[in-house]
């Protein structure tokens, strides 16, 4: 390791996340070598969720201090130069700048919710789903509001772009980041042109001194090299001035691209579910969608293949406030029970429950979900009285529902749009108990079901990845043979295929779900 840090036989990945910036070093086997983090909070400013660039600069070099230090402590050595770096961060977002790249608004982040009006009509101009969240819809946004900045503007981008021109110079994206900004064509890799065009007669009567292409990111998709890290992107980096300029770059991506690398299900027909407080779908497509769907996102891998993403807000949250009050039970009889092995041991007697979950009927909404129609959420636990009202049906509902708008989603691309899958990689905090939730999975996506046995570190180890592969693919060897031969052989994992009884309990209980949202919707109104 020690030899492969200091001739830079290396690859750096950082990634910016909601909460967490990240970053992973790994040798030229895409083995480990040192991590490093630093925890941020966006801030709620003016009716806007932002982060500031003193938030995002300072960040990114305590990230990188502490993944210094951790190589220093661990191997004596310091980091003077990297074979590659890639930056990723939580994707969409709105970022523009001036002639004189001045940032113009403060840094309108995915998680808000202003830009419905843009959404909507874009959605309907383009014939395709445009969410709130994507950049398109705030720079639309930000032309029917009158806003005065949208003349000034000579470049706008995501939070992953900024970073990597600042490093760089270069303005650029990996598709996959590019394709939540603006739709992309998959068979060209490259923005839709026809979609474009129609934006760009939309704001014709403005008189803007732009059009969309004169002011977006060019896109690339991974394999391709994107610029070099300048000498003075390397102080900006590191600014202890160890680290060294004239380090290749690669495209910059978003973490639905990193989640799909670091899951291994870039290959058509496959996917990946990220299980945790929130949870969403990604999954590879082989053919074009007939129908669009407000509650499908379409997204690309890093390679620009298309991808149906559900995403649902809600997840785990429902489930640890049920383990609290078990906890809480447990305390009033004086038994001293850790809560791991309370997860473990309801997880597991949920195995026990009849396959439609006896009747019983729950919804997790912490929030709302947009999946199922929702801008607000009331947790709620309903039953009849003849209902087979046990602990192991109790537990088999309550994480049943946490798959529940998930499912809602996923039908429509299952049985609406007929899209098959060959296979799904679960990961997040929900797998922990071994085959529990990854069996439901299975079940309510009729679809063989894997967790690996990773050592990998989310989306910063994909994104390290995605260097990785810039630097140190064969001639004309593709992501998904990289990927299987580089970093994926001889990884071991458990599979759990799809029992039909459960796929057909869960589809019992999903009809049940489905009918009993007004259920749901009168605690809205009610509580």
């Amino acid at each position: 390791m020690k030899d492969a840090i200091i001739n830079g036989r290396t690859a750096l990945g950082i990634e910016f996340g909601s909460t967490r910036i990240k970053a992973v070093l790994v040798d030229d086997k895409n083995n480990l070598i040192g991590t490093g983090g630093h925890s941020w909070e966006n801030k709620y400013e003016n009716g806007v969720w932002t982060y500031s660039l003193d938030d995002i600069w300072g960040g990114l070099q305590d990230c990188y201090s502490q993944l210094a230090q951790n190589v220093k402590d661990k191997y004596g050595v310091t980091i003077e130069t990297v074979g590659s770096i890639g930056f990723s961060a939580m994707m969409h977002g709105y970022m523009a700048f001036d002639k004189e790249d001045k940032l113009l608004v403060p840094f309108r982040t995915w998680r808000n919710t202003i830009t419905e009006e843009a959404a909507d009509k874009l959605t309907e101009l383009f014939g395709f789903n445009i969410p709130q969240r994507w950049s398109i819809a705030h720079l639309y946004q930000a032309i029917l509001n009158g806003e005065d900045h949208v003349k000034d503007i000579t470049y706008f981008t995501t939070l992953a772009g900024y970073i990597h021109w600042q490093l760089t110079g270069e303005k650029v994206l990996g598709v996959g980041e590019a394709s939540g900004m603006f739709p992309i064509d998959s068979s060209t890799k490259q923005f839709n042109a026809d979609m474009v065009a129609k934006f760009d007669n939309a704001v014709a009567d403005k008189g803007f001194s732009w059009k969309l292409c004169d002011i977006i990111p060019k896109v690339l998709t991974a394999g391709e090299k994107a610029g070099i890290l300048t000498e003075e992107g390397a102080k900006l980096l590191d600014v202890s001035g160890n680290l060294k300029g004239g380090i290749p770059l690669c495209p910059p991506e978003g973490d639905a691209g990193t989640g799909m690398v670091a899951t291994n299900s870039v290959a058509v027909r496959t996917g990946n579910v990220s299980a945790g407080t929130s949870v969403f779908a990604m999954i590879v497509l082989e053919k074009p969608l007939k129908n669009v769907h407000r509650e499908i996102d379409l997204v690309t891998t890093p390679v620009g293949d298309a991808v149906a993403m559900v995403h649902c807000n809600n997840c785990s949250s429902d489930i640890n406030a049920w383990m609290n009050l078990f906890k809480e039970f447990a305390d009033c009889f004086g038994c001293n029970i850790d809560k791991g092995d309370i997860y473990e041991v309801l997880y597991k007697k949920s195995q026990e429950g009849d396959k439609d979950g006896g009747g019983l009927l729950a919804y997790n909404y912490f929030s709302g979900e947009h999946v199922t129609g929702f801008e607000e959420g009331r947790p709620v636990f309903a039953r009849e009285v003849n209902s087979n009202f046990t602990l192991a049906n109790f537990m088999k509902v309550t994480l049943y529902t946490a798959f529940g708008a998930l499912k809602t989603g996923l039908d429509i691309l299952l049985k609406e749009e007929d899209v098959k899958i060959d296979s799904i990689y679960g990961h997040g905090g929900l797998f922990t108990t071994k085959g529990v939730c990854q069996k439901i999975l299975a079940a309510a996506m009729n679809a063989p079901v894997s967790v690996m046995d990773t050592a990998s570190e989310g989306g910063a180890w994909g994104m390290a990845i995605l260097a990785s592969y810039m630097a140190n693919k064969k001639d004309g060897e593709s992501l998904e043979d990289y990927l299987k031969a580089n970093v994926f052989a001889g990884t071991t994992g458990s599979v759990e295929q799809p029992d039909p009884a459960d796929v057909k309990g869960f589809d019992d209980f999903i009809k049940k779900y489905s009918r009993g949202l007004a259920i749901e919707r009168a605690a809205v109104e009610s509580l």
